[in-house]
C-alpha cells in the first residue's frame, strides 16, 4: 500500500452541517458549523487569513484542513486541492469536504457512503453541506438562506443559514456543538491575529442559538474597544456612543459598565463615572473591592479624593 495514502479513520466522527462563504465585500471567509457531536469546531472548521477555509466531516480526516490550505499557498484551486486530497484517501467515500479560497472559489465533495441524507451545493463564494441529516432538504434550505440574506455581515449571514437547517430538520441526532471561524481576505500581519472570530458552542441544548448570542457579546465587547480607543484620541461623544452601543446590547453586563466607567473616570468624568459606579457596587460589591484595587497596577489613574468619591458610591 502507498506510504503516502491516508489510511480509513473514524476516530473522528462529526456527522454536520456547514457552510463556507467569502464575502466578496469585504474578503471575509468564515466556516460555521453544527453537529450533534462534542466541540465541532475543534476538528471541522480550519481557516487561514489571505488563504481559504476548510470544512472537513463525517467521518473526519482532520489532516484535510490544514493540507488542504497548505495547498492553497502552493497556489491550487479549491478543485485541484480537493482532487489531490481526496485521491490519497482511502476512506474517501465516507468523507465530506469543502474548500474555498479568497477569491471565492470552492469546491465539494461528499462521499458515496457518507451516511443519507447527506449532500451539498456549491454557489457564488460559497458551498453548505450536509450528513446525517433527518431529511434531504437541509443543504438546499441553508443554501436559500445564505443567498437571501446578502445584506447582512457574513457572521450573522453564516449563523442564518445554519439556523435555516434547523427548521428542515438538522441533524437526525439532534443538537449538541456549533462554531464560527472567520479570517480575513489579506494575510495578517501577525500570526496571532490571523482569526477575526473563533466562536464555539461546546455542548448546549441549542448550540446555533448560544453561538447567536457569543456573536453578539462579541459585537458589543468591539463596541467597547472602540470607545477606548475613542477615549485615547479625546473623542469623548464618539466613546460614550460605542460604550452606549455595547450596553444598548447587553444592558445588565456589569463587566461592560465597569470597564466603561474607569475609562470615564481616568478621563477626570469623575462625576459621570461615579453614577455607573454607584449603580455597579449596589448590585455586586465585589466590583467595589475591584476598583479599589486597580490604581496599584495603573489602571485607574485618579487622585485620592476621587478615588474616595468613586468608592463612596
Amino acid at each position: 500500500m502507498n506510504k503516502n495514502k491516508s489510511n480509513f479513520r473514524v476516530r473522528n466522527i462529526a456527522h454536520t452541517y456547514s457552510i463556507v462563504a467569502r464575502d466578496p465585500k469585504t474578503g471575509e471567509m468564515g466556516v460555521g458549523v453544527q453537529s450533534h457531536y462534542f466541540s465541532v469546531g475543534s476538528i471541522v472548521s480550519w481557516g487561514e487569513s489571505g488563504v481559504g477555509v476548510v470544512a472537513t466531516q463525517s467521518l473526519v480526516n482532520a489532516s484535510f484542513g490544514l493540507r488542504g490550505l497548505e495547498l492553497l499557498k502552493q497556489g491550487k484551486t479549491p478543485k485541484e486541492a480537493l482532487g489531490f486530497l481526496i485521491s490519497e484517501d482511502e476512506g474517501r467515500d465516507v468523507r465530506q469536504v469543502a474548500i474555498l479560497d479568497a477569491q471565492g472559489r470552492v469546491a465539494t465533495h461528499t462521499g458515496s457512503k457518507c451516511i443519507i441524507h447527506a449532500g451539498h451545493i456549491e454557489g457564488d463564494n460559497f458551498s453548505v453541506q450536509a450528513n446525517m441529516m433527518l431529511t434531504d432538504k437541509v443543504w438546499s434550505a441553508m443554501a436559500k438562506s445564505f443567498e437571501s440574506n446578502s445584506d447582512l455581515p457574513l457572521p450573522e449571514r453564516i449563523i442564518k443559514t445554519m439556523e435555516a437547517a434547523e427548521t428542515v430538520g438538522g441533524d437526525i441526532r439532534g443538537k449538541q456543538s456549533a462554531a464560527i471561524l472567520m479570517v480575513d481576505g489579506k494575510e495578517a500581519k501577525n500570526k496571532w491575529e490571523d482569526k477575526i472570530i473563533d466562536l464555539r458552542v461546546e455542548d448546549h441544548e441549542e448550540p446555533v442559538k448560544e453561538l447567536e448570542r457569543l456573536l453578539k457579546l462579541y459585537r458589543a465587547y468591539k463596541h467597547m474597544d472602540k470607545g477606548d480607543l475613542a477615549m485615547e484620541h479625546d473623542d469623548m461623544k464618539a466613546a460614550l456612543n460605542e460604550y452606549d452601543s455595547a450596553l444598548n446590547m447587553f444592558p445588565n453586563n456589569l463587566e461592560m459598565k465597569f470597564w466603561a466607567a474607569v475609562t470615564l473616570a481616568n478621563n477626570q468624568k469623575i462625576k459621570e463615572a461615579s453614577k455607573i459606579f454607584k449603580d455597579i457596587f449596589k448590585k455586586d460589591n465585589n466590583w467595589r473591592l475591584l476598583a479599589e484595587r486597580l490604581p496599584e497596577s495603573d489602571l485607574l489613574t485618579v487622585s485620592k479624593d476621587d478615588l474616595k468619591k468613586i468608592l463612596s458610591s
